[in-house]
């Protein structure tokens, strides 16, 4: 029997097995397409940009250099607009505007974002962004998989299954695998969602989009960069021949196959141009439909990525919001099944992550609202675009689309519980990122005061301690972060003991002595 049988091999079901083989938990993954690489996920066709917690991810298990490796494009954080560090010079403003982000179309001007108020936000390997293509990203997750151990199997659709207070029977082409748990990542029509019985509410399309690699006669017709129309929207570019046309038909049309003809109706349509397809070497479409599972999890069967979220790719919110999940999750079900976990720990996967997923539905419907092409939506879209342009307004949205706002609901009065913990880097050259690479828990603790080594030292195969002392300590005497990354305790002069062991309890269990 498996410890966790995963449904899907996309990202967020691969990014799941390798956080849960950290903790030597037995994992299946379960693909039911024979050859996941397709031409759709290939490139800037599948091009999907990471934000800031998803690099943060990578960069705490190691893997961000080989992310990096097959990245279609990345900026470091002085060269990102959207995650700079130092203020911009106001006495001598850059001329040139810089691209950092959308929303709704509408451009964010990276020379007007300042996030250096924020003391704990720190530059370094994690202060990063770019865009990757599905099919390089999975190669990577699917490479670490292996190594840690993880089963794949493709050509293995979940078709059925049951649970009882044991474990879960999952029915696969004739065959019944016993799991302890399973996890549907298995995109937005989940057959787990489906099979489980899952509420899955939220609202129907305005629309469809097409996305198309394509060869086009009298392009010249079309402006590059995102377009916004009085019967939609299209994107030309980023590069050569791809192509991207939004229309409000009410989603009537994001199930029909893509053809010359249709791009080219569709097109002209939006663009009120002639412009003429004369190939079509790849499509997919999508809409606007927004559901959201009213929990994610019933009993042994849980939810992450699209099964338990779907919502228009306005913003880029999708891949991120799966990987997230995954590094929320793992954790968690992994002390569960080695019998450490606190009673509830893993509840707070819903508590935690639904917000989150409640929040890009309603991101990602705001940008719709704005595109609309009626005057509703467009006086909305003319407030919006003047309060991009200020730099609060700019600095605002750059935080929302970046990730830079997330911050769990913890228990704790300090300024960082809930936060990504920053990465401070010690006078060795090491990092704090460095020390959640297996997956563990961290406690940092430069002054050395024993009593919080104590609480390290009995739960000493869950959390690793650190003493190093800092360049810049931020002010802070100690730091309990979780296996995720994010802060659990933090404190800023003498540590409340109490607090501390508290805290502890509740995340990491019940220590050995």
């Amino acid at each position: 029997m498996y410890d966790v049988v995963i449904a899907g091999a996309g990202p967020t079901g691969l990014f799941l097995a390798c956080e849960l083989r950290l903790a030597g938990v037995a994992v299946l993954v379960l693909e039911q397409m024979q050859e996941t690489r397709t031409p759709v996920k290939e490139g800037f066709m599948g091009g999907r940009g990471l934000n800031l917690p998803s690099v943060e991810a990578f960069y705490r298990r190691g893997l961000l250099p080989a992310v990096r490796e097959t990245a279609l494009a990345w900026m470091k954080a002085d060269e990102s607009p959207g995650i700079s560090m130092t203020p911009k010079d106001s006495a001598n403003p850059p001329l040139a505007r810089r691209f950092a982000g959308h929303f709704a179309g509408i451009m964010l001007d990276g020379n007007k974002i300042e996030f250096s108020k924020d003391k704990y936000l720190l530059g370094g390997p994690s202060a990063s962004g770019g865009i990757v293509s599905l099919a390089g990203l999975e190669d990577v997750l699917r490479e670490r998989a292996e190594t840690l151990g993880v089963a794949i199997r493709l050509g293995a659709p979940v078709l059925d299954f049951e649970q009882d207070a044991d474990g879960v029977g999952v029915h696969i082409n004739g065959e019944v695998i016993w799991t302890r748990w399973l996890v549907g990542c298995d995109g937005g029509r989940s057959t787990v969602r489906k099979r489980a019985g899952f509420a899955f509410e939220g609202t129907d399309p305005e629309l469809t989009g097409t996305i198309a690699m394509a060869d086009f006669a009298g392009l010249e017709k079309l402006k590059p960069g995102w377009n916004i129309t009085a019967k939609g929207m299209y994107v030309n570019g980023p590069t050569p021949g791809r192509m991207s046309v939004v229309e409000f038909d009410g989603g009537s049309a994001v199930r029909e196959p893509v053809t010359v003809e249709s791009l080219q109706a569709t097109l002209r349509r939006v663009s009120e141009t002639d412009v003429t397809v004369t190939a079509l070497h790849v499509a997919t479409r999508y809409s606007d439909h927004a559901r959201q599972a009213a929990t994610y999890r019933k009993g042994r069967v849980l939810l992450a990525g699209d099964a338990a979220h779907v919502h228009s790719p306005f913003g880029g919110q999708g891949m991120n919001l799966g990987l997230g999940d995954a590094m929320n999750l793992g954790w968690k079900l992994a002390a569960t099944i080695k019998g450490w976990a606190s009673e509830g720990l893993l509840d707070t996967y819903t508590a935690e992550r639904h917000p989150v997923g409640a929040w890009a539905l309603e991101w990602t419907r705001a940008q719709v609202s704005l595109l609309r092409p009626e005057p509703h939506g467009r006086a909305m879209a003319a407030i919006v675009r003047d309060l991009i342009d200020t730099r609060e307004g700019a600095s605002y949205f750059a935080r929302q689309i970046s990730g830079v706002w997330l911050q769990y609901d913890l228990p704790g009065n300090h300024p960082l519980v809930g936060r990504s913990a920053p990465d401070i880097e010690m006078e060795d050259g090491t990092r704090l990122g460095d020390l959640l690479q297996k997956g563990r828990g961290v406690l940092w603790n430069p002054g050395g005061s024993a009593e919080l080594k104590s609480l390290q030292e009995s739960r000493e195969n869950r959390v690793i301690y650190g003493a190093a002392k800092a360049k810049d300590s931020l002010g802070l005497s100690a730091l309990l972060v979780r296996p995720d990354g994010f802060v659990a305790w933090a404190s800023d002069g003498e540590p409340n003991m109490q607090a501390a062991a508290a805290t502890m309890r509740h995340w990491f269990g019940e220590g050995s002595q």
